[in-house]
């Protein structure tokens, strides 16, 4: 059997901390793992020499970077994480019948 509700969660989001830059509020986590990635592009490049690497480097790492403080800022708020959801077992539920 399958069961649709219709109803809507009225719970206010909890708000990211943003910044604001020329009018759109960026999430400071952006703001951050995009700096992290143009520190090691420039890092790579003045070690390695190499534009190709510093690229590839730097890309990974501001990817990497925007996923992991993306997560912990999630969790932080008590979004996203799983131990902030109810586990409902087999057990729990109760069954009425066919209908």
């Amino acid at each position: 059997m399958t069961f649709a509700s219709t109803r809507v969660s009225r719970r206010p989001a909890p708000a990211l901390r943003t910044v604001d830059l020329a009018g759109v509020a960026w999430p400071v986590y952006k703001l951050e793992s995009l700096a992290l990635g143009f520190f090691v592009v420039a890092a790579t490049l003045v070690i390695a020499g190499s534009l190709h690497a510093a690229v590839l480097a730097g890309a990974a790492v501001a990817v990497a970077a925007w996923w992991a403080l993306r997560l912990t800022e999630l969790g932080s708020l008590g979004r996203g994480s799983a131990e902030s959801r109810p586990i409902e077992s087999a057990s729990s539920r109760q069954t009425t019948g066919p209908q």
